[in-house]
């Protein structure tokens, strides 16, 4: 478990996510959106919509232009590890997008609109499982983050509602709602990224055998268990509530140990996005 919290904050480990992930916004971006004429959403979305409108540069010159102003804030008031890391992202995305020479042959703008989402939605995923971030946007959104406690989608949102504003008085209507669908479809790719191989599942377990049932999950499933104190409703008896964190591999295992020891058992399952701390995910420090 230590050599694995080390080597998710090793540099190669990190360096290799965001070239990935950047690389494939990149082709989402070039492939798709520029051949479409999507705008999408961020600090991109300006980007794209000054060549757009204007037709001087490319839209991954002006991203490395817009950046400027945004790196200067991070170096002030943000880590210089996640700087140096954003910048990476950030240049990849750029140089990338001047290069790739070729487009994803999709001629249904909606089913365009969709894959675009998935690819830069999956890209941006795996960028923010590292360390660093796609530079641009988020690099305002950690520091209003950390500093005022503004949520980091709120900051999303309001920046998009003004970029896509202004590009339902400036582009066809049909491409802007076409932009939105894919700013959506990108919003519920990243989260999965996010969530991928880190969501958890919190159960809880109400029954006369927790304590045996306790003991047979830690020495089979080795995973802990915590006891919560509880008083029924109804007969206003003392309960001992048992609180399980495991993961989907082993939930039908912990759901087959609990059954067996106590039939009338209760039991419950929530999903969790992320647990940090103890044996599980570690704390991302920027």
């Amino acid at each position: 478990m230590t050599f694995n919290r080390d080597f998710s904050y090793s540099v190669p480990w990190n360096l290799t996510l965001i070239i990935i992930g950047s690389f494939i916004q990149a082709v989402g971006f070039k492939a798709l959106a520029a051949a479409h004429g999507f705008v999408p959403s961020g600090l991109f979305g300006v980007s794209a919509l000054i060549e757009y409108k204007s037709g001087l540069l490319n839209a991954g010159l002006w991203y490395l232009l817009l950046n400027i102003p945004m790196f200067i804030l991070g170096y002030l008031l943000i880590s210089r590890r996640f700087l140096w890391y954003s910048f990476v992202s950030m240049l990849v995305i750029s140089v990338a997008y001047g290069l790739i020479d070729f487009r994803i042959d999709i001629q249904n703008q909606l089913y365009a609109a969709v894959c675009f989402g998935v690819i830069a939605g999956s890209g941006a995923g795996i960028v923010l499982r590292s360390l660093g971030s796609n530079g641009g946007l988020d690099v305002v959104a950690v520091i209003l983050n950390q500093r005022y406690n503004i949520g980091i989608g709120k900051t999303y949102f309001s920046f998009n509602l003004l970029l896509f504003s202004f590009s339902f008085a400036s582009l066809d209507n049909d491409l802007v709602i076409a932009s939105l669908i894919a700013a959506f479809v990108a919003s519920v790719s990243v989260e999965y990224c996010l969530a991928l191989f880190n969501q958890r599942k919190l159960c809880f377990i109400i029954s006369n055998q927790n304590s045996d049932i306790a003991d047979t999950v830690m020495s089979r499933l080795k995973t802990g268990a915590t006891f919560i104190e509880g008083v029924g409703a109804y007969k206003k008896e003392p309960r001992t509530i048992l609180m399980v964190v495991t993961n989907n591999i082993q939930l039908k295992r912990l759901e087959e140990v609990i059954f067996t020891l106590d039939p009338h058992a209760l039991f419950i399952v929530e999903n969790t996005f992320n647990v940090i701390g103890s044996t599980f995910s570690r704390r991302k420090i920027y």
